[in-house]
C-alpha cells in the first residue's frame, strides 16, 4: 500500500466509521469501562484523515497555515495522546483482572505519562516539519532522547495490550508489535507515520471486542491478593 492523501482519506474514513460503531457497541453493552479503549479506532481514524491534510501540505496543495495546523494536530495525537490513551483504556477495561495485573497496568499508565510529558513539551517548543520520502512522511520535531522515549512509548502502548489478560486485546498487541517491527525495518525514516497507519487498521479488531461479553475471571492465585 502506498501512503498518500487518497490512501489516508480512504483508510481514515473506514477506520473512523468503525470507531463510531465501536463506541456505540461499547455504550450498548452496558460496560462503560470499555469506552476509553473503544474510542481508539475513532481517534486513529481521525488521525489518518488529518494526515491526508498533511500530505496535501507536503505536496504544496494546502496553504501554509492550515498545513502547519494539520502537522501539529497529527503530532499531538501520535506523540503525547496515544501513550496515555492506550494504557489508560486497557487499565480501565481490566476490572476483572487480578490485582497483580492491574498494578502492572497502572505502572504502564504512569510510564505513558512520563513519556507523554517530554513529547508534549517538544511539541510546545519546536515546530513540526514534514518531508515526503518514497510515499511515506518523515516527521521531525526535535524530540530529546528519541530512542529512550520510543522504547517507553512502545512499552506503554503495546505492552499494555499484551499484559491485558484479554485474548482479543493480546491479539491486537501482537499485531501492533509486528507492525512496529515491519515499520522499523522497512520505513526507518517514517517509522511513527507508518506505524500509526498500521495501528489504525489493526485497531478495527476492537469492533469485535466491544460487543463481546466480559471474560470469566480465572480463580484468583495467592499472588493476586
Amino acid at each position: 500500500m502506498c501512503w498518500s492523501a487518497r490512501a489516508d482519506l480512504v483508510a481514515g474514513g473506514a477506520v473512523t466509521a468503525v470507531g463510531v460503531l465501536c463506541l456505540a457497541r461499547a455504550h450498548r453493552s452496558g460496560r462503560p469501562e470499555r469506552l476509553p479503549l473503544a474510542a481508539l479506532p475513532l481517534v486513529l481514524g481521525v488521525h489518518q484523515l488529518i494526515e491526508a491534510a498533511v500530505w496535501l501540505g507536503a505536496d504544496g496543495e494546502l496553504p501554509a497555515a492550515p498545513a502547519a495546523w494539520a502537522r501539529t494536530a497529527w503530532a499531538v495525537i501520535a506523540l503525547p495522546v496515544l501513550p496515555l490513551l492506550v494504557p489508560i483504556g486497557v487499565r480501565r477495561a481490566a476490572v476483572d483482572a487480578g490485582r497483580t495485573r492491574r498494578r502492572l497496568l497502572s505502572a504502564l499508565v504512569l510510564l505513558g505519562l512520563l513519556v507523554a510529558a517530554p513529547l508534549a513539551h517538544a511539541l510546545a517548543t519546536h515546530p513540526v516539519d514534514v518531508t515526503a520520502h518514497a510515499h511515506t512522511l518523515d516527521y521531525r520535531i526535535g524530540i530529546p532522547h528519541p530512542v529512550l522515549l520510543l522504547a517507553g512509548y512502545l512499552l506503554a502502548t503495546v505492552g499494555a495490550l499484551l499484559l491485558s489478560g484479554d485474548l482479543q486485546l493480546r491479539r491486537l498487541g501482537l499485531l501492533t508489535t509486528t507492525a512496529a517491527l515491519i515499520c522499523a525495518l522497512l520505513w526507518h525514516l517514517a517509522f511513527i507515520s507508518t506505524w500509526c497507519a498500521l495501528a489504525a487498521i489493526t485497531s478495527t479488531l476492537l469492533l469485535r471486542w466491544t460487543s463481546a461479553p466480559p471474560p470469566h475471571p480465572h480463580p484468583a492465585r495467592p499472588a493476586d491478593h
